[in-house]
């Protein structure tokens, strides 16, 4: 059975306290949304602004397949907007329960019911599809509910959805919430919040009930908890129901499950809405092994502690390095680092972290690097050295830093602002470099380890070249010298990797 994705990433994702998205970023994410398969892309709320109007107005302008829609509310004058941005379909949401319409809109069922039924008609008159969302359906007289679902698609209405606002079903409850509209005769969606954790569960719950479509975003973004995580149904769609023997898939949808990953990183980059390491499926702990038994059970075979592969979905197994660390997957750690060791040397290094770890340590690719490189006996010089840097930082002026590297013996001066000063050191140092490395960060972690205002700063970071990710750290009094250091420190790292495996260039 085919299921239908309608993504809500840009409106109600965008719904999350402290999100705003540009009319850049909205076409961005769009197009990335298209690009995957997603069948409906909701761009926004027409009414909201003009603004948002010239943002939807530049996604139909692309020319995509999925279908544009934007939401409306059962105003004529939001539907106006809706035709003047030449959207697909309307996702007109009409409040339901007795909560709202006594306390929010002061109105009646009847009046509730007659506006539905103008207004469906007005946007089927004007040429749009309609999806009517039944808003806190699940807390809505079931009979009042389908009555009003029957009354909208009389005059037309393409397809309904009644809405969880609040996210208070559960996946039995929401089995046989859905399978009540089956006799409907139109597609189905569902609409699931995760005000308790139970969007996805529900979601699917929803679909085994008769739902042929359903509303989520990308990362389950949304107000208050979020939405029902669109990477994490899709995948259990594709996965979970699937038979065992034959493969034979029970659900499909359109979406290109190997860019789920990629796709996740560019909206939670877009948004700065920051993404859980433990996230399923596209957190960065999603395939990520510490455990010594779970390690060299994935080395083997990757299903004894994977139920996907990374590879399905766009991402990458990653061994960790800590005081649970076994020594295959140190061994593989190393590997990846470019810095070949025999058994031996593996132990030694082995029990080295794990007394690292003992106390209470977080080890970082760059410990891991100097442990390795004494018991090794490797003597690496860095390529990019500091000489010097200034910062000029106040309250009446723009944080600014200049620098002076070595690079091999020749000198690279370069100057940048930021937000604030270390943003400004780090600025000027990715100018100095930009034509050696091409670097991201991905973290930046700061702990003061003793009290005070003269206390020790500790710097990690997380930098990425490519397929390449390092960790790094610097302990100093001076919160720019640490951070400026522990950067220096990743870049080195990765282009020594680099160095070691050319192939990566």
């Amino acid at each position: 059975m085919k299921i239908e994705v309608f993504d809500t990433t840009l409106r109600d994702g965008e719904q999350t306290p402290g999100v705003s998205l540009t009319k850049n970023k909205k076409l961005r994410i769009a197009s990335k949304l298209d690009e995957i398969g997603v069948n409906s892309i909701e761009a926004g709320s027409a009414i909201t602004s003009s603004g948002e109007r010239e943002s939807i107005k530049a996604i139909t302008s692309q020319g995509f397949k999925s279908e544009i829609v934007s939401f409306a509310r059962t105003l004529k004058q939001d539907v106006d907007y809706c035709l003047e941005c030449d959207v697909d379909a309307v996702n007109i949401v009409v409040p339901t329960s007795d909560l709202h319409l006594k306390y929010k809109l002061k109105k009646t069922q009847e009046d509730i019911l007659n506006q539905a039924v103008e207004i469906v008609s007005y946007s089927k008159d004007h040429g749009l599809n309609v999806e009517l969302s039944a808003e806190d359906s699940t807390r809505t007289d079931i009979n009042f509910l389908k009555k009003l679902f029957k009354s909208t698609i009389e005059v037309g209405a393409d397809r309904i959805c009644p809405c969880d606002t609040v996210g208070i079903l559960n996946p039995l409850k929401a089995f046989r919430f859905y399978k009540e509209f089956n006799d409907l005769n139109v597609p189905v969606s569902a609409h699931c919040h995760n005000d308790f954790g139970l969007a996805v569960a529900n979601t699917l719950s929803a679909i085994e009930g008769g739902a042929s479509r359903f509303h989520g975003t990308i990362n389950g973004i949304g107000e208050r908890a979020g939405n029902a995580a669109i990477e994490e149904v899709v995948l259990g769609l594709d996965t979970l129901y699937a038979n065992n023997k034959t493969n034979e898939k029970k659900y499909t949808t359109d979406i290109k499950i190997n860019q789920i990953y990629n796709t996740s990183k560019l909206v939670s980059r877009l948004t700065d809405v920051y993404l859980q390491p433990n996230k399923a499926i596209v957190g960065d702990n999603a395939f990520a092994h510490e455990s010594g038994i779970h390690a060299d059970g994935v080395s083997k075979n990757s299903a004894t502690y994977e139920p996907i592969t990374p590879e399905l979905v766009g991402h990458r197994r990653r061994f960790i390095i800590g005081k649970h660390v076994g020594r295959r997957g140190l061994k593989e750690r190393l590997n990846e680092l470019g810095l070949e060791s025999d058994d031996k040397q593996v132990c030694e290094i082995f029990d080295k972290i794990k007394d690292l770890g003992d106390k209470g340590k977080t080890v970082t690719d760059t410990d891991l690097e100097a442990i390795a490189e004494q018991v090794l006996e490797i003597d690496n010089e860095n390529k990019i050295k500091l000489d010097e840097i200034t910062i000029v930082s106040g309250n009446k002026i723009r944080p600014t830093a200049s620098i002076k590297l070595n690079v091999e013996d020749s000198e690279i001066i370069e100057a940048d602002v930021g937000i604030g000063p270390v943003d400004a050191a780090i600025n000027a140092l990715n100018k100095g470099i930009n034509d050696i490395i091409d670097i991201e960060l991905l973290e930046f972690h700061v702990d003061a380890i003793t009290g005070g205002t003269d206390a020790l700063i500790d710097v990690i970071v997380r930098l990425k070249q490519g397929d390449q990710i390092v960790s790094a750290r610097s302990t100093e009094p001076d919160i720019i010298n640490a951070s400026v250091e522990a950067y220096l420190n990743g870049v080195n790292r990765l282009i020594e990797i680099r160095k070691k495996n050319p192939q990566l260039n």
